[in-house]
């Protein structure tokens, strides 16, 4: 692309000093040497984190070309063109400064003698660190590569050189040479060396600028091995991120919550499996049964684990629902270490929708070719709110994640590399592993082994993870497993298991729901359908209310379908409400919970009755984990009905159809109770099947193609833009906003008021293949889908037409 004339009367810029890098705040806009300064510095706060985990212990020059490019990356911020644009209503100049920083790369390279590889890469990563190389953006709305804005058709020296002006004959030169001087030998003198001599006749920058960024393209035009590639693309993101990081002023916290020796902080003496993962060193597979520690055994291993590792780890904890996560992170928080001077211990939340914004839009530069004109200083502030956002969900050193939000890294580029990046050098811990189809379980084996590759170490919790899943986790990676059950007996005998053939609406299963509310018992109640779960509490929730009518909390309802905001207070009053029993406490509590699946993950809760839709085995055993929790109820192992579904939706037939022979064949033994030993025992018999078997093949599949299409890093600067939306469709989900919300969400996002964390409590979780029933529409400058239907704050959200059966 030409540069555009430039009009107007040309600021003096007496000295370096006047020189810019951004165009906040408005009124003392950033130096530029201060940034870069900035930027230099916070490279080293990441290497103090990661060091030399992994694969990087391959590249001892790595953090070496992360400082140089640091120090480098915005030295063609010095052009007239870019300096006009970032002065209050600028306007925008239409070239690229990353370009223009090639030339210093190329002049100070020979004064300080870097060998060839340490100059291409030091290149590559500031030309590359707000564009591809390579590789034109799809549907048209994506960022153009820098091969696509420089190529035989550029004309050099007007856009980087002498930039004609409006008026024929008054042209403006880009970089005066006085100031050029200033800025090599304040670069020069940071690195250490004196200012390299250009002698008369030498190239130009423009002619510096396209020599080298040329040379890029021919270098990584063509595919390269995969440790190359690799390690090309956290070199980026360690840029990327740094860049981020001074930006917004944000430095990486030290303090990690979790303190060596937790497991001599619990108030009561561990369990033997949680002194086992406590011990262990490396990879980790831990089963054990519903409410005997498994979280605080993750911590355990966790704790044990960043004594022997380089740097300062960070512990990433995921859970398979985002609507989970905030349910874990207050668990944490409040449990852990807070810094010092602090009340509570910061946890990060990476955040579906709101975080993928917050990455595009703190990575936005202040070259962009119209952004700026209309709206200068809305444009500014909203970026320096998302960098100042996106920061926030990098700089904890623990934090709670989804998969789907981890694996986005995978689609590297500049936005994304930095999410690749700081998963070196880290602890993953996952918990509830069961719970993912072929599809996700297998991306996530997928991932343990580029984890191991980076350093990181991985530890999985279940109460149910079948053999086959063990199998596939350890054949996934490099280094050994740990394996380690919970003895039998870990838990008491806690329920007495009833198989029902008629549906959980019939009229003698309606009778029964009822009597038990009467009597004053606890009742859970969980379907497989947002809408069956809806219409059931609509039945149901008046004679709760009539058995306890002093109680606002006597009948409660939990989906995935919630707003956020809405579904972390329902969380809160649940918690509050049913928490598990004490010791002693022998009262009946009274109260009706219907749910859906959501209610299997990270909730504490303890009913004294349970009625449950079948489903496949890991479902229902964590169904059964939320009723009588400890064995504590006063009347012994409680009654826990699984009544047959009348159709498979939201799981696989070949899924429930294994589950629930498996549950009837236990019944027929003259089974009445669901202890470790049957939980075991219904795996063995559900995956030893035909369905068994096609999960299994299913599985490896799906790794090894995640593997080779996302984490085979071969052209590590070709745009990968399309990546995002082919991971998001993989994942099947996505976060729409309900068109009431439009006007607070643009508030909160957009506004200098707002947060935009906070807008992400107004979002609802869908499935991609559910979006069409609610009238989808992409709103282009919120980022987010807006959709019909109704919404109320008790029922959730329901489709404005036709019922829908689908989770």
């Amino acid at each position: 692309m030409a540069a555009g004339s430039l009009t107007g009367p040309v600021p003096r810029r007496g000295s370096l000093d006047d020189i810019r890098a951004k165009s906040t705040p408005v009124e003392d806009r950033e130096r530029l040497t201060t940034h870069s300064r900035t930027v230099h510095a916070t490279v080293a706060q990441i290497e103090d984190r990661i060091q030399h985990a992994g694969i990087l212990a391959t590249a001892p020059g790595f953090w070496s070309w992360v400082r140089r490019a640091a120090l480098l990356h915005d030295a063609g911020k010095i052009t007239e063109g870019f300096q006009r644009q970032v002065e209050p209503g600028g306007t925008p100049w239409g070239e690229r400064h990353e370009v223009l920083s090639l030339a210093y790369v190329d002049l100070l390279s020979g004064a300080c003698s870097w060998n060839d590889e340490d100059r291409v890469m030091v290149a590559t990563l500031v030309a590359t660190h707000h564009r591809a190389l390579h590789g034109a953006p799809t549907g048209g709305g994506g960022k153009p590569a820098l091969s696509q804005q420089y190529n035989t058709s550029t004309k050099w020296e007007e856009a980087f050189g002498t930039t004609p002006g409006a008026v024929p004959g008054e042209g403006v030169v880009q970089v005066p040479r006085f100031l050029h001087r200033e800025l090599l030998a304040w670069l020069a003198g940071f690195l250490g060396v004196d200012p390299p001599k250009t002698a008369p006749g030498s190239s130009s920058l423009a002619q510096r600028s396209q020599k080298l960024l040329e040379l890029l393209f021919e270098t990584w035009r063509h595919p390269v091995k995969p440790h190359q590639g690799l390690l090309a693309v956290l070199a980026q993101g360690a840029l990327t991120l740094a860049d981020h990081a001074g930006s917004a002023h944000q430095s990486l916290q030290t303090h990690m919550p979790l303190s060596p020796g937790y497991l001599t902080r619990l108030p009561y003496e561990p369990y033997p499996h949680q002194h086992q993962a406590a011990d262990t060193h490396g990879h980790l597979v831990l089963v054990a049964p519903t409410g005997s520690g498994k979280t605080e055994a993750g911590l355990a291993w966790a704790a044990e684990q960043l004594r022997l590792m380089p740097g300062r780890p960070r512990v990433v904890w995921t859970l398979p629902y985002r609507a989970s996560l905030n349910a874990i992170r207050r668990r944490l928080a409040a449990d852990l270490v807070p810094a010092p001077g602090e009340r509570r211990a910061d946890i990060g939340l990476l955040h579906g929708t709101v975080a993928q914004t917050l990455l595009a839009e703190s990575h936005d530069d202040d070259c962009a070719t119209g952004a700026l004109r209309g709206e200068p200083t809305a444009a500014q502030a909203r970026k320096a709110r998302a960098q100042a956002g996106a920061m926030r969900l990098f700089s904890q050193r623990l934090r709670v994640s989804t998969p789907h939000q981890l694996l986005s890294g995978s689609i590297a580029g500049p936005t994304y590399s930095s999410v690749l990046l700081e998963q070196a050098n880290t602890l993953f811990v996952l918990d509830e592993l069961h719970a993912y189809e072929p599809d996700t379980f297998g991306r996530l084996c997928a991932a343990m082994r580029l984890w191991e590759r980076l350093g990181s170490r991985f530890a999985v919790l279940s109460a149910t993870l079948a053999d086959v899943m063990t199998r596939i986790i350890q054949e996934s990676v490099e280094h050994p497993v740990t394996v380690h059950r919970a003895p039998h007996g870990t838990s008491p005998v806690r329920h007495r298991l009833i198989l029902d053939e008629s549906p959980i609406t019939a009229a003698p299963s309606i009778i029964r729901l009822r009597s038990w509310l009467a009597e004053g018992h606890s009742v859970l109640v969980v379907v497989n359908s947002v809408a069956g779960a809806q219409t059931l509490f609509e039945d149901l929730a008046d004679d709760a209310r009539a058995a306890l009518p002093d109680d606002p909390y006597a009948a409660m309802l939990l989906h995935s379908r919630f707003k956020n905001g809405d579904r972390d207070a329902i969380e809160k009053a649940l918690l509050k409400r049913h928490p598990e029993r004490r010791p002693g406490e022998n009262a009946r509590r009274g109260g009706l919970v219907v749910a859906t699946q959501a209610v299997e993950v990270s909730l504490q809760l303890d009913f004294d009755r349970g009625a449950v839709e079948s489903a496949p085995v890991e479902a229902v055993a964590q169904r059964a984990g939320r009723v009588n929790r400890r064995g504590l109820h006063p009347d012994g192992p409680a009654e826990f009905r699984v009544h047959r579904a009348d159709r498979p939706l939201p799981y696989e037939a070949g899924a429930m159809d294994a589950a629930w022979s498996a549950l009837t064949a236990l019944s027929a033994k003259g089974a009445t109770t669901l202890s470790e030993q049957d939980i075991d025992e219904l795996l063995d018999q559900a995956y030893d099947t035909e369905w068994g078997r096609k999960w299994e093949a299913e599985t490896r599949r799906q790794r090894d193609e995640f593997t080779a299409h996302f984490l085979t890093f071969t052209d590590p600067f070709h745009d990968r833009s399309e990546f995002a939306r082919e991971l998001s469709e993989k994942f099947d989900t996505v976060e729409v906003l309900h068109r009431d919300d439009e006007e607070e969400y643009r508030k909160l996002t957009r506004e200098k008021t707002g947060d935009p964390l906070l807008a992400a409590r107004l979002l609802i979780p869908l499935r991609y293949r559910q979006l069409a029933m609610y009238n989808p529409e992409f709103n282009q400058h919120l980022k987010v889908r807006l959709i019909d239907g109704e919404y109320d704050h008790r029922l959730g959200l329901r489709p404005p037409a036709a019922r829908e059966t689908i989770l």
